[in-house]
């Protein structure tokens, strides 16, 4: 199969167009051929060597990808009420970034109903972590107030329209007015500019002193004291990044008082049978919502997986270089439909 490797730990050029051996489904698994796969942070990270492999896990990168089932566990797809031949998407470990790519059964969610196969390659990575953090760790409830710092991301953007299909108050940071144009745009009730306005004021003046009930931090690092201050009483922090460094200092006994909770996960790492359970909540509770229209892919770019090219003349080094230069609203996807010469 052709796939995409990291060459060598660097810049976006060290992604190169390689042939690899066909994987192989064991138990429990399925065989994917894959139409498209979502581009991701992370991969970004494991490209820079700041994000090591799960042990166990493909060397290339690639967390999510959508296609077809071309082979694998039938008695383990049957239970899970999938067959040979299925359109779907899947969360994997590693090996996304390829033709064919390997995932556990249940991580395996049917393309949504009114979605197209190589639109669904963006939702597996930003919905797990989203559902997973925001209302699992989170517990957001109806009613109540979300603040996603860094709405512009896929994660952002997932938690934006999850979160108002969910029936919550939901306000957003992003770095730009014509990006907090985008936000409102896609059902935000309340934007920021974090780059002209202190978030943590304007956050307590929207909320008239309440403060808010949920936050989604990606960034840390001194963020961290400010969303305490900006929490309202029994307020859940969820820490799923630390873009803005690893260290925090904040008063612990506004924590205390406050009955605060500060919390975080990271989901690469976590067992497949974590992973399947997370499959299944948003089987009974999202995927009718994507049906139904509620919640639409918000893709930036699309760049075919097999353009060749060196440096960033080929079409994955130039999803990363969109990913690290922060421009894009919504999802980057590799396109493996897309017949280029290699």
């Amino acid at each position: 199969m052709k796939a995409i490797e990291i060459s060598s730990y660097g810049a976006p050029g060290v992604l190169q167009v390689c042939d690899r051996p066909d994987p192989v489904a064991g138990p429990g698994e399925a065989l994917v051929r894959v139409v498209a796969s979502g581009v991701n942070r992370p991969d970004v990270l494991q490209r820079t060597g700041n994000y090591p492999v799960p042990p166990g896990a493909s060397d290339l990168p690639g967390l999510e990808c959508s296609g077809v089932i071309v082979a694998g566990d039938e008695a383990a797809l049957a239970q899970a009420g999938l067959k040979l031949g299925d359109a779907v998407c899947a969360l994997v470990a590693g090996g996304a970034y390829a033709e064919l790519c390997v995932a556990p059964v249940g991580q395996l969610l049917p393309v949504p109903d009114g979605w197209s196969v190589a639109d669904a390659a963006t939702l597996p990575e930003t919905f797990f972590t989203v559902w997973s953090n925001v209302f699992e760790r989170g517990r957001l409830q109806p009613g109540e107030t979300l603040l996603v710092q860094g709405g512009t991301s896929g994660i952002g953007v997932t938690a934006i329209q999850l979160a108002k299909a969910w029936g919550a108050r939901v306000i957003v940071t992003a770095g730009s007015d014509d990006k907090c144009q985008a936000c409102l745009a896609l059902g935000a009730d309340h934007v920021i500019n974090y780059k002209t306005t202190d978030f943590a004021e304007a956050v307590q003046s929207l909320t008239d002193g309440r403060g808010a009930d949920v936050i989604l931090d990606m960034v840390a690092g001194d963020y961290v004291a400010r969303e305490i201050a900006c929490l309202a009483d029994d307020g859940r922090l969820v820490i799923i990044a630390v873009q803005g460094g690893t260290r925090a200092e904040f008063n612990a006994g506004q924590v205390l008082r406050r009955r605060l909770t500060i919390t975080g996960s990271t989901l690469r790492p976590r067992p497949v049978a974590f992973k399947a359970a997370i499959a299944q909540a948003l089987r009974e509770h999202v995927w009718p919502l994507l049906a139904a229209g509620k919640i639409q892919p918000i893709i930036h770019s699309r760049y075919a997986a097999l353009e060749p090219g060196d440096g960033l003349s080929n079409g994955a080094a130039r999803a990363h270089a969109l990913m690290e230069s922060g421009s894009h609203v919504g999802k980057i996807v590799l396109d493996w439909s897309v017949s280029v010469p290699v």
